[in-house]
């Protein structure tokens, strides 16, 4: 698992609406990179429409949002056309960025285990270095919390 004080794996990925994102390419803006499990599953909605309304906040306060997940491309401009977002969603499809940050883990649900995403928010500072970590996210109010949190870096 990813902690403060680390710097932030690059990666470079396909985004929604085409085209790719790099983390180095955003400094020395700051980031916050959030990974979810699956677009368009209620939780997951949830998240990107309130880190999609807040979006004019963290752009004020030098912050670039992006959602990651494993879903595809396509799936990813289903998800923002669907429910109107504007947040940027990479697609990890190869899973590899997500193993990277140590959010690729078993899980269990209903006595089943399987491998799947903790949703984690990662704030990265202007420097590329991991400056707060979120884990096992719950979804109501974090979005708040985040900006909160970039505002203060």
């Amino acid at each position: 698992m990813i902690t403060q004080g680390q710097i932030a794996p690059d990666f470079t990925l396909p985004r929604d609406g085409g085209g790719t994102v790099t983390l180095s390419d955003l400094r020395p803006g700051k980031v916050v990179l959030y990974f979810y499990p699956k677009d368009d599953t209620p939780g997951c909605t949830l998240e990107a429409q309130d880190f999609t309304a807040r979006l004019a906040d963290f752009t004020a306060a030098g912050a670039t949002v992006i959602g990651l997940s494993k879903d595809s491309v396509k799936a990813h401009d289903k998800f923002c056309k669907k429910h109107g977002l504007s947040i940027v969603l990479a697609s990890d499809e190869g899973g590899s960025t997500c193993e990277d940050y140590g959010v690729w883990l078993e899980k269990s649900m209903y006595g089943k285990t399987y491998m799947g995403i903790e949703r984690t928010t990662v704030l990265i500072d202007g420097a590329g270095v991991v400056a707060r970590v979120w884990n096992k996210v719950s979804v109501k109010g974090h979005a708040d919390e985040v900006l909160a949190a970039v505002r203060a870096l």
